[in-house]
Parts: structure tokens; C-alpha cells; sequence
């Protein structure tokens, strides 16, 4: 099992007194501790024209991430791929892959919010058809050949550079939650990004079902699974204080809440607000999707999920939370690290 520090967002939370400069730096420093820490992975996620300034442009700040730190792998949980115009996307990544040596994972997604689409005019109705072209168009990119683009974006015949670090190209991986999302996944990624928090509680027999459908696609397009990486990220939360809940959950409610106010947040230009107060049917579904408890309690959970998964299962601790106090924070990340991570491998 791989660990991962995440999800780097540099939100806003109503009771953050920094300054933009400074939740930036704080971001980069952290990503920096989880090295220094002994994780895997650090993982950064895009969104665009919130009000709580949620990060946009992840290929910059993980290019600033690969300049500060020496090993580990660096992802993105996901950037959008519809939004990106897949040639430049493509020069993009191999330069902060040859900055990082080497230690890209591009992570993608087709998204789904409307403003973002007509803002950047993107036709959201075909979001699944410009996803599949940018995933063909990087690969062509990457390769020793030219592009000729996809069945949607089709380009003249260009030889793309710089390259990658690595001559194999750039790990890409989906994220997805719906049945054919996954399913593609299998037919043309390298990864398979799951997550859970957003609908149902996420069990590892909910793993095993999806992975399923991901088994299938690629039985049926004769693709290997044997180099295929099963990925998850869950709230995550280490302590020995037996009210350990009771300290997360205002920050998991906010940042899941901050998720389904993106609507009503379109053009908002206010400060972002508080959150709805916590009822205890909402406190008991999210507690149902968060693996929070002693650093024994995680680690079993863990290993609940790895035998779902099987081989190659990447493990991202959801361990950054807008509005968390940093020593709190700093407390549960060293946790894990010192007695999740040893224990888990």
C-alpha cells in the first residue's frame, strides 16, 4: 500500500485570517512536512470561481511543490480535464514532470459545474467526449509521434516538446464516481481515483463493486491490469483523544457542505459564509464516511480496503482541512505518518 498527504486546496474558511500569499505558502510548506514525513504522495484539487478562492491552477503550484521536495510523487485529485486545451495540458505536465524528476501523476476528471464550462466555453454536454480526447491527445504527445487529436478536438500534425522525465510518459489516472465514469477508467487510464463522502456511505464492498465494472472494461479491450493502480481518498483524521469526532467533524462538515454550494455560489463575489449548522443526522452520515479514530482504528480500515482493492492500492488521506487549526493539523498528519504509515506496510 502507497500513502498520500492530501487534499491541497487553499481554501478560504470563514475563520482564516490569512492572506491569500499566505495560505499558498502554508500549502507548500506542508507539502514539504509530508516528504519530510515519510508519504508517498501529496495530491492538490481544482475548482474555479469560488468565493473561497479554491485552487485553480494545480499544474503551477505542483510544479512549486516538485521545486521545494526531492522524492515524493506529486498528484493531481483531479484536474478538469474538459477545461484544458489537451496540447498546452500536455506541455504543461512534462515540464513540471522534468522539474520533478519524474514524479508526476496526472489525475483527471470531466467535471460537472456548469459556471466553470460557460466561463471557460467548454460545451458541458460533451465533457465525456473531451476527456477521452485529452487522455489520447496527451499520450500521443508524450510519445515519439505527432497528434492527430481525437474524435472531438483534431489538430494538425505537430510533434510535441518538451517530453516527459520518464520515456513511458505521465501516469494518468481517473477520478470518477458513476458506473460508465468508472467504467472508463478501465478502458484507457492508467489508475482508478475513488472517492467517497458525497452520496453514500463508501465501504470497501462499494471498492470491490466498482473495481468489478473496472475488470470488465478492460477484459473487453484485452488491456493489462497488472501495472493498473487502484486509488482512494477518505476524511481522514488521527488522534488519541477518544472525542476525536467531536473535533473533526465541524471541519469536514464545511468543507463537504462548501462542495454542494458551488451552485448557488455561481458569481458570488461576497467573502464565503459559514456553514448551515451541523444537524446530527448530517454529523452521523459523514461520520459514516470519514476514518477518524487512534492511529489502530485507521490502519485497520486501511487494510479493509487494501484487501478490496488487491495489488497496487494508493491510499490519499484526506488530511487537509480549510479552516483547521495548523497545529491541529500538523498533530493528526504526524500521527498518521509515525504510526498509521509503519503500521499499514
Amino acid at each position: 500500500m502507497k500513502l498520500g498527504y492530501g487534499l491541497i486546496t487553499c481554501q478560504a474558511h470563514p475563520e482564516d485570517n490569512r492572506s491569500e500569499q499566505e495560505r499558498y505558502l502554508d500549502a507548500i510548506q506542508l507539502a514539504v512536512e509530508a516528504e519530510n514525513l515519510g508519504f508517498d504522495s501529496v495530491w492538490l484539487s481544482e475548482h474555479h470561481f469560488l468565493d473561497d478562492g479554491y485552487l485553480s491552477s494545480v499544474l503551477p503550484m505542483c510544479a512549486a511543490i516538485a521545486a521545494k521536495t526531492d522524492r515524493i510523487t506529486i498528484g493531481t485529485a483531479v484536474a478538469l480535464a474538459p477545461l484544458y486545451e489537451p496540447l498546452r495540458l500536455a506541455e504543461d505536465c512534462a515540464t513540471v514532470d522534468l522539474i520533478s524528476k519524474g514524479r508526476l501523476i496526472l489525475g483527471l476528471g470531466q467535471g460537472w459545474r456548469a459556471e466553470e464550462f460557460d466561463a471557460l466555453r467548454v460545451p458541458i454536454d460533451q465533457k465525456h467526449h473531451l476527456l477521452e480526447d485529452s487522455v489520447l491527445t496527451l499520450r500521443q504527445a508524450w510519445s515519439d509521434g505527432v497528434t492527430t487529436g481525437g474524435t472531438i478536438l483534431q489538430y494538425p500534425r505537430v510533434a510535441v516538446r518538451p517530453k516527459p522525465a520518464r520515456p513511458s510518459g505521465i501516469p494518468i489516472w481517473i477520478g470518477a464516481n458513476a458506473n460508465q465514469a468508472i467504467r472508463r477508467a478501465g478502458r484507457i487510464a492508467d489508475g482508478y481515483i475513488a472517492s467517497g463522502g458525497f452520496a453514500e456511505p463508501f465501504t470497501p464492498d462499494e471498492l470491490s463493486k466498482q473495481l468489478m465494472w473496472i475488470r470488465e472494461e478492460m477484459e473487453a479491450t484485452a488491456r493489462s491490469a497488472e501495472a493498473f493502480t487502484t486509488s482512494l481518498f477518505l476524511p481522514t483524521f488521527v488522534s488519541r483523544d477518544p472525542d476525536a469526532w467531536e473535533n473533526f467533524r465541524e471541519h469536514v462538515h464545511y468543507t463537504y457542505w462548501k462542495y454542494e454550494d458551488m451552485s448557488a455560489a455561481r458569481s458570488r463575489i461576497q467573502p464565503p459564509g459559514k456553514a448551515p449548522l451541523l444537524t446530527e443526522e448530517r454529523a452521523a452520515f459523514l461520520r459514516r464516511n470519514a476514518i477518524v479514530g487512534t492511529p489502530e482504528h485507521v490502519a485497520t480500515t486501511l487494510r479493509t480496503f487494501e484487501e478490496s482493492a488487491g495489488t497496487n492500492f494508493h491510499y490519499i488521506a484526506r488530511l487537509y482541512w480549510p479552516g483547521m487549526d495548523l497545529k491541529l493539523q500538523r498533530e493528526s498528519t504526524r500521527l498518521f505518518a509515525k504510526e498509521v504509515i509503519p503500521a499499514t506496510r
